[in-house]
């Protein structure tokens, strides 16, 4: 009974409760579970560190990072991770999911290590608590405050609000994708959606960079953005909607230019569709190996379409596969001494993460992080990258 009434405590407190109002009702929760204490960490916007939800009762707690903890390593391959008990206690780290978006962990300290069931408990607190976050993000600035690690540009501020979850998993297809730097940009932006049989999958990457030119390339970015999502609702095609897009673009600002790639993937028969706008057409991975460097481009940047026709390009995926799409930022990102990142260190960085199983945004997490390593922390251009792993066909709906 412990799983069922700890989480109908916490739905009938759900109903009126603030985002700081979090951290107590954990606690007020632990001992239904077994626990001595629950606290909530959340991940950083850069995914370094698991900073402390406090408040309330919750005992005191310093930020950590993901990389070389237990907490992080429960967060990274989304399994729960065990501590050895120790004076305090013993722990047991579980990650904190929105589906498969990765918000932080949960840290469950309890007198003796918890028999499977209470594990089971716990998770489920876990999962209902991941929502919870999510719905108190919609209207509190609280929980967006606790992830920073420094101001947001405006710029930044502007496209973020924009972008979908990092993640998103239906059990056959999982789709990751991240955008540094974190605090500014300079334009790239990344949109999915699933519907039905059919993953929509789009980059974009709107010149100019700085703080005047940020600005201009973000509500470029923003535009496109907005007409993708307006073709795709609207049912149009893969060449309609870059048609849209473009004509958005071009009624803003006939100057303005966006390279981008815009792809579709059927579900259930693995056939990947895309178009490549002056921009890098996409890898394929299979098996821990690059089976295919898409071509590019197969249409001209946005804004400019109106001048020749794109052709879509179509490639059958296996099961297990993933679609590996980036921005230019990505491969020309270079180092103090002017080496770039380049295309054979970016495949050998990502089939070799497809070989050890790392989980999509993981893959994303530390691929980014290299790049920035690459060039000190300090990049010249906006890295953003977009995969798509699919296991295999997914069934028919229901009824059909």
């Amino acid at each position: 009974m412990s799983r069922l009434e700890s989480l109908r405590q916490l739905l009938r407190q759900s109903h009126y409760a603030r985002a700081e109002d979090l951290p107590e009702m954990v606690i007020r929760v632990a001992p239904l579970v077994d626990a001595t204490a629950l606290v909530i960490y959340l991940v950083d916007h850069q995914q370094r560190d698991l900073k402390p939800l406090l408040g309330g009762s919750a005992p005191p707690r310093q930020a950590f990072g993901v990389d070389g903890t237990l907490a992080g390593r429960a967060f990274t391959m989304l399994a729960p991770c065990a501590s050895e008990a120790a004076a305090d206690g013993s722990r047991l780290w579980l990650p904190l999911l929105n589906g498969s978006e990765r918000l932080g962990v949960l840290e469950v300290v309890s007198d003796t290590p918890l028999p499977d069931d209470a594990v089971d408990d716990c998770i489920a607190v876990a999962s209902l608590l991941a929502e919870m976050v999510v719905t108190r993000s919609l209207y509190s600035d609280t929980l967006e405050r606790a992830r920073r690690r420094e101001p947001m540009q405006l710029a930044a501020e502007m496209l973020r609000t924009q972008l979908p979850p990092l993640t998103f998993s239906t059990g056959h297809l999982v789709i990751s994708g991240i955008l540094e730097p974190a605090y500014d940009v300079g334009g790239d932006a990344f949109d999915y959606a699933v519907n039905g049989d059919i993953a929509h999958l789009a980059l974009f990457d709107a010149v100019g960079h700085g703080s005047a030119g940020g600005m201009h390339s973000v509500v470029l970015a923003s535009i496109a953005l907005a007409g993708y999502r307006n073709a795709r609702r609207s049912g149009m095609d893969l060449v309609a909607t870059y048609h849209h897009i473009d004509n958005a673009v071009r009624d803003y600002d006939r100057a303005g230019m966006i390279t981008a790639v815009l792809a579709e993937l059927h579900q259930r028969t693995g056939v990947l569709r895309v178009i490549s706008a002056g921009h890098p057409g996409g890898i394929v991975i299979r098996q821990g190996q690059v089976v295919k460097v898409l071509p590019t481009p197969t249409a001209l940047p946005v804004a400019l379409g109106n001048r020749r026709p794109p052709v879509v390009v179509q490639e059958v995926l296996e099961p297990g596969d993933r679609l590996l799409l980036y921005t230019d930022g990505i491969i020309e990102a270079r180092s103090v001494d002017g080496e770039e990142f380049g295309i054979e260190r970016l495949i050998a960085f990502a089939t070799r993460a497809a070989a050890d199983q790392l989980p999509p945004p993981e893959t994303t997490r530390r691929l980014v992080h290299a790049i920035l390593e690459h060039q000190q922390d300090q990049l010249q251009d906006d890295a953003t990258l977009l995969i798509a792993e699919w296991d295999g066909p997914a069934p028919a709906p229901i009824g059909h």
